[in-house]
């Protein structure tokens, strides 16, 4: 492993894109850092730290990487664009449009990723007005300076703001996708997740907010659900597929033996960013609507620690994994493949038979991949229910988190090796990282 490490710096490009990734994500952190104009900088802190925990908000504040409790460039962080992604890619299956866009192939998705793109602003727009209502609400209700502009002013000034990080992230996003390593949107998710656990982990210990006993649990916790997501993310059911003897022009090809791989998760850590997106519209409602049976209504039942907010994310969890499985892999277009190039299923007749079998096998496993993600999704939040920990430990450290960070290191790593293998070096270990999509 440490040789495949030195070999990164030998191959000038890679260590390129390497480089340009980095300085693209330290931007990223520095704009964390950018107060938005016409606030109180302190007070909006002590502020919105009190507001923002144990609540749905600080889930939200953990992806951005605690942005969204400081009201900086970045406070919306890359979420609206992930929610526009969700709804274009729904619209596919809905619209007759879209879906000739995306039959098309690089030209049509170049027009869908245009939508998305406007869907963001549109988003980011409504979440900015909601944003800086629920600010001027708090202004109001605890009669602080808080807000040290006029209120119209500020709300122009919020959705300017606002907006324009969050279009820059996307850009920051796509830029490290074509020019860099890895897919940016993941990286700066993971990023964000990260920034935000190592100086609250320091902060609760150092208050001694976190018992020995406590400690070692969470992390005998993180190690299984570590071990569960590398299994998870890497785990596939083999399909061997035959190609008979041919004749090509005056020579005979010799038959082959090969595998279709089905995943077990296909779908990656996108159902999971699915649905605390979704899980996410309380959160943004409670800052909108002025109603104290509303704001306690949410906060009774729609906690991230909550029995309906963790079965709710269980479902849903599960119903995004089939529904991102069934964008991403067609049976139909897999059996029309392989009977075009003459292969085939031992024991399944080409066409329709072998693309039942292979939807029967997809429908099962994606099933059995589902719970499993799930499972490591709500587990360490039920744990720390039964247990009586800290609820920030469960979001900072619960199964969301360590699914993206194991996800996106994952992911990343494949990239590299993929680079460093091609160039004839060897990768991080003599087994190669099999490929995977985020």
């Amino acid at each position: 492993m440490l040789k495949g490490f030195q070999n990164i710096f030998k191959v000038k490009e890679l260590s390129q894109k390497m480089l340009i990734t980095f300085l693209l994500l330290l931007v990223y952190r520095l704009g964390k850092h950018i107060p938005m104009p016409g606030l109180d900088a302190k007070e909006i802190i002590d502020f919105m730290a009190r507001q923002t925990q144990g609540t749905l908000l600080s889930l939200y504040d953990m992806f951005t990487g605690g942005a969204f409790s400081h009201v900086t460039l970045f406070a919306l962080g890359i979420m609206p664009y992930i929610t526009s992604s969700i709804i274009i890619q729904m619209l596919v299956y809905v619209i007759p449009e879209f879906k000739k866009l995306h039959d098309e192939g690089e030209r049509g998705h170049k027009v869908l990723t245009q939508y998305t793109r406007y869907g963001t602003i549109l988003i980011c727009i409504l979440q900015s007005i909601a944003y800086a209502v629920w600010i001027r609400n708090l202004n109001l209700q605890q009669g602080q300076g808080i807000i040290t502009i006029d209120p119209g002013l500020f709300t122009f000034v919020a959705i300017l703001t606002f907006t324009t990080g969050t279009v820059f992230l996307m850009w920051l996003g796509e830029t490290i996708t074509e020019v860099g390593i890895g897919n940016g949107i993941s990286l700066i998710i993971l990023v964000g997740i990260i920034a935000r656990i190592i100086p609250d982990t320091g902060q609760l210990a150092a208050k001694g907010a976190i018992s020995i006993m406590q400690i070692v649990l969470l992390v005998v916790i993180i190690f299984i659900v570590t071990a569960a997501s590398v299994l998870l993310t890497l785990g596939a059911r083999k399909i061997p597929i035959m190609y008979p003897k041919r004749i090509q022009g005056r020579k005979i090809v010799q038959g082959a033996r090969n595998y279709l791989p089905l995943r077990i998760n296909s779908a990656s850590v996108i159902p999971v960013i699915f649905a605390q997106s979704v899980l996410m519209i309380p959160a943004t409602v409670q800052m909108v609507i002025k109603n104290e049976a509303v704001h306690t209504f949410i906060q009774k039942w729609m906690g991230p620690t909550t029995p309906l907010y963790i079965v709710l994310y269980f479902i849903l969890t599960v119903l995004f994994t089939f529904f991102y499985t069934a964008i991403t892999f067609n049976p139909e277009d897999v059996a029309d493949n392989l009977q075009k190039y003459g292969g085939f299923i031992q024991g399944k007749r080409p066409g329709k038979v072998t693309a039942d079998f292979l939807s029967t096998v997809l429908n099962r496993i994606t099933f059995i991949g589902g719970l499993m993600l799930a499972i490591i999704a709500v587990l360490p939040q039920i744990i720390m229910q039964i247990f009586d920990l800290q609820g920030e430990l469960a979001m900072l450290f619960g199964g969301t988190s360590l699914l993206i960070i194991v996800g996106v290191v994952l992911d990343t790593a494949q990239q590299i090796e993929g680079q460093l293998i091609m160039r004839h070096y060897e990768g991080f270990s003599k087994r190669r990282i099999k490929s995977r999509h985020i």
